[in-house]
C-alpha cells in the first residue's frame, strides 16, 4: 500500500515532535532531581533543627516535580475528567487511596489528577513496585520515603513486615496524610488470566476489566495507621497512633481509572506524546474507614466487593462513554480538571535555573579548589 505525502509528513511530524519531547524530558530530569537532591542536602542543618519545616520544604518541592511529570501530559492533551465523590473534602484528612493498576500511566495520571487536591500530592506516600527504585526518579522517591515492594510468594511475608516498620518509622513522622496503593499487585495484562483461574477455582466473580485484590498491604496499612475507637470500643486493630493530636486513617478512597476505548496510556506514550489528545476518566468513591471490617476474612470480602463495584463501573463505561450516577442522582457529574500552563511553566523555568545557578556554584568552587 503506497504511502501519500500527507501520511508520510504527518508521521514525520509525530517522529520529530516525539524526540523533541524525549529531549526536553531528559534535560528537565538533569536539572531538576539533581536540583531537589541538592536543595535537601544543602537543608539538612534545618532537618535537624526543624524536623517540620524541612520536610514541608521537601514536600513542596516533591509536589514540583509531580507538576513537571503531570506537564508532559498535560502539553501533549491527555487530560482528565473526575467523576463521583469530591476527594477535595476529604484533603486535609488521612486517607487510604485504592486504586486500579493497568499500565505505567496510571501513576501519571494519579499524579496530574492530585495536584489540584490542596497539599495531598505533597503529603502522600506511594506503594509501588521495587523495579521504579531504579528509575530516573527512584532516588526522590526514596528520599520522599515512598515504600518499593517486591512482589512474588517468596517475598510476600517479609514485605508486609517490612511495609509495617516502614509506616511506623516514616508516615507520621513526615506529616503524610494520604497513602497510594494498587492491590491488584499488577498490571491488568499480566494479571488477568491468573485472576480469572483463581476466581473460577473459588466460585468468585469473573472479571475483565479488574483482577482480583490482594489482602496483604491493605490489611497492614488499617492495622498500623488506624486509630483506635474513640467511643471506648476497639477497633480490632493493633495500632498504636503515637502523636495524640492525629485522628489515624479516616478515609478509603476507592478510585478507578478509565481510558477512552479501554486503550492505557504507558510512560512511554506520557513522555513522547505521539497518541492523539485523549480524556482519561477518574472516578472516586470515599468510605469512612470506620465500615471497613477489621477481619480478614470480612476485609477481604469488602476488598473483593469494591473491585466487583470496579468492574460495574469500567463496563458501564466502555458500554456509554460515562461513569453511572452516585445514589441519589439522576445523572452522574462530571469535572474536568484543569491545570495552570504558566504554573507549569513557572514551575519547568525554576528547575532550570536551580540547574544553572547549582552548575554556577560547583565551578566556582572548582575553579576556587584548582
Amino acid at each position: 500500500m503506497a504511502v501519500t505525502l500527507e501520511q508520510a509528513q504527518r508521521v514525520g511530524y509525530t517522529c520529530l515532535k516525539a524526540l523533541l519531547r524525549f529531549a526536553f524530558m531528559v534535560a528537565n530530569n538533569l536539572v531538576a532531581i539533581p536540583s531537589y537532591v541538592l536543595y535537601l542536602i544543602v537543608l539538612q542543618p534545618l532537618r535537624v533543627l526543624d524536623s517540620k519545616s524541612f520536610w514541608y520544604i521537601e514536600g513542596v518541592l516533591f509536589k514540583w516535580l509531580l507538576a513537571m511529570v503531570a506537564s508532559w501530559g498535560w502539553w501533549a492533551g491527555y487530560t482528565v475528567v473526575e467523576w463521583g465523590d469530591d476527594v477535595k473534602a476529604v484533603s486535609e484528612d488521612e486517607a487510604m487511596v485504592l486504586v486500579n493498576h493497568q499500565a505505567t500511566g496510571d501513576v501519571c495520571t494519579l499524579m496530574m489528577c492530585l495536584q489540584d487536591k490542596g497539599t495531598v500530592v505533597r503529603q502522600m506516600m506511594w506503594l509501588m513496585d521495587h523495579i521504579f527504585k531504579y528509575t530516573n526518579f527512584g532516588i526522590v522517591s526514596l528520599i520522599h520515603g515512598d515504600f518499593f515492594i517486591r512482589q512474588g510468594r517468596a517475598h510476600r511475608d517479609q514485605q508486609l513486615v517490612l511495609l509495617k516498620e516502614h509506616l511506623e518509622k516514616y508516615y507520621r513522622s513526615r506529616n503524610r496524610k494520604w497513602i497510594v496503593l494498587f492491590p491488584e499487585g499488577g498490571f491488568l495484562r499480566k494479571r488477568r488470566e491468573t485472576s480469572q483461574a483463581f476466581a473460577k477455582k473459588n466460585n468468585l466473580p469473573f472479571l475483565k476489566h479488574v483482577t482480583l485484590p490482594r489482602l496483604g498491604a491493605t490489611q497492614v496499612i488499617l492495622k498500623t495507621l488506624v486509630a483506635p475507637q474513640e467511643n471506648g470500643n476497639p477497633a480490632g486493630r493493633d495500632a498504636v497512633i503515637k502523636e495524640s493530636k492525629s485522628k489515624g486513617l479516616q478515609w478509603v478512597i476507592d478510585t478507578t481509572i478509565a481510558y477512552s476505548k479501554g486503550e492505557p496510556i504507558d510512560i512511554q506514550t506520557w513522555i513522547l506524546g505521539y497518541r492523539q489528545p485523549t480524556v482519561t476518566h477518574v472516578h472516586y468513591r470515599i468510605f469512612p474507614v470506620k465500615d471497613v471490617p477489621a477481619e480478614p476474612e470480612a476485609l477481604t470480602h469488602w476488598l473483593y466487593q469494591r473491585f466487583i463495584e470496579k468492574e460495574d463501573l469500567l463496563t458501564h463505561f466502555y458500554e456509554t462513554g460515562a461513569f453511572p450516577p452516585l445514589q441519589g442522582q439522576t445523572k452522574a457529574i462530571s469535572r474536568e480538571m484543569t491545570l495552570s500552563n504558566l504554573w507549569l511553566v513557572g514551575i519547568q523555568s525554576l528547575a532550570f535555573l536551580s540547574g544553572g545557578m547549582w552548575y554556577c556554584i560547583f565551578q566556582y568552587f572548582y575553579h576556587c579548589l584548582f
